[in-house]
């Protein structure tokens, strides 16, 4: 996660965690996990909620730190890029890249929640202010090459939502004006691949400590000269295709950016051990989907081998089978009979319920074999189906029934 090398950041421990299982967690035994166990346990302060996008990630995590506030937990959740009626549902209304309380929240167990969105612009504008200079800081922040890297390079977001979690974790320890959360709720953001969350901060290290970067920079001295005359003819070249104004951002931003190249490196060393503490755990979220679950196998093996404390596996919007046995088989042949034999509007209408059944469970059917799949793969790994519900959440009781059923409750 971090911009270290494989020999420094994973060190030689890397093989030897390879071959070990995701650390659990205390209610988290093969099985089900036991959310509220984990909840309750004051000892965990980070959660961290993973995976494809698209799985239900950013209600899950508001409806676990609504839930623990709740509970007694003083919470702070960070989400990103929330559905509109979930941003109305806690009162972010706006994009705000600072925690605010959540109203109508039950805080007689003498918890709260305080949310917000990140901003993955003001978030990289406050890392250079902090640790520039002001004149450097302005000199980085009008580069237009910082604007567009800042604003759209991939994994910037990924990058981003950590060092916003580095700040937030600091804060709450050191800073007497921020509140004194003792758990922080993340919601990562959503990625193509489950992999980018873990490999987008070392891929945005590379880019700003690369080799290439540098030697726009590095003087003509010693060996260097006997380069000069050909790397004279790749920047004339470069000029050309790119344009001699954006090279000049480029090279601009490099030499402001340069002091706070190794920030960078030691604060994503800081956050990376931090999300291999034994206060951090990792929810895998995922629906009961082929794709979704090959993803969901693909983060927890790569949580098990960067030795991350897994929690376990919440599927989202499981479809559960209808109660009484009726298999789908059963449903459409009395859906036929009564179609043959049916002479009027009723037959009809139990013939299309029937039908309906039938649908639903062979639904059913292939989500429990998409997951029996993934469970023989991954035994060790406690899960939890959540099931789903006919409306979308729009409100703080449609989050508090989510933390109900992520809880088994």
């Amino acid at each position: 996660m971090s911009g270290r090398s494989s020999s420094t950041a994973k060190g030689g421990a890397a093989k030897r965690r390879s071959r070990q299982p995701a650390r659990g967690l205390p209610g988290s035994a093969a099985g089900r996990v036991d959310v509220d166990a984990m909840l309750a346990d004051r000892t965990v302060q980070i959660i961290v909620c993973c995976g494809s996008g698209g799985v239900g990630k950013t209600t899950t995590s508001a409806a676990l730190a609504l839930r623990a506030a709740e509970q007694g937990r003083r919470v702070c959740v960070l989400t990103i890029d929330p559905a509109r009626r979930l941003a109305q549902a806690m009162g972010l209304t706006e994009l705000d890249n600072t925690p605010r309380p959540v109203a109508d929240v039950d805080t007689s167990a003498g918890g709260s929640l305080d949310a917000m969105m990140l901003d993955m612009k003001r978030t990289f504008d406050e890392v250079v202010e902090a640790h520039a200079t002001a004149e450097k800081a302005q000199q980085i922040l009008t580069n237009p090459f910082y604007v567009a890297l800042s604003s759209s390079f991939a994994g910037t977001q990924e990058y981003m939502a950590m060092e916003k979690l580095g700040q937030l974790h600091a804060a709450a320890s050191d800073d007497p004006e921020v509140p004194d959360w003792d758990l922080i709720v993340v919601d990562t953001p959503p990625s193509r691949s489950a992999l980018d969350f873990l490999d987008a901060p070392e891929r945005l290290s590379s880019l700003l400590d690369g080799r290439f970067i540098k030697l726009l920079l590095a003087p003509a001295k010693g060996p260097a000269r006997l380069l000069s005359a050909g790397f004279g003819i790749v920047t004339s070249a470069l000029n050309k295709v790119l344009g001699a104004q954006v090279l000049t951002d480029v090279q601009t931003f490099v030499a402001a950016f340069d002091t706070l190249f190794g920030g960078f490196r030691q604060r994503a060393e800081a956050t990376y051990s931090l999300l291999q503490a034994d206060g951090t755990a990792f929810l895998v979220v995922a629906a009961p989907e082929p794709d979704a679950m090959r993803e969901a196998a693909y983060f927890v093996e790569r949580l098990a081998q960067e030795d991350m404390p897994l929690a376990g596996l919440v599927v989202n919007r499981v479809h559960e089978r209808a109660p009484g046995g009726l298999t789908a088989a059963d449903a459409e042949s009395g859906a036929g009979r009564l179609r043959e034999s049916g002479t009027g509007a009723y037959d009809e209408a139990v013939a299309e319920l029937l039908d309906v059944h039938a649908d639903r469970e062979r639904v059913a059917a292939r989500e429990e074999k998409v997951q029996r799949r993934f469970t023989g793969s991954h035994p060790r790994v406690p899960t939890v189906p959540v099931a789903a519900l006919p409306t979308d959440v729009h409100d703080l009781d449609g989050l508090r029934r989510i933390g109900e059923l992520i809880a088994g409750r």
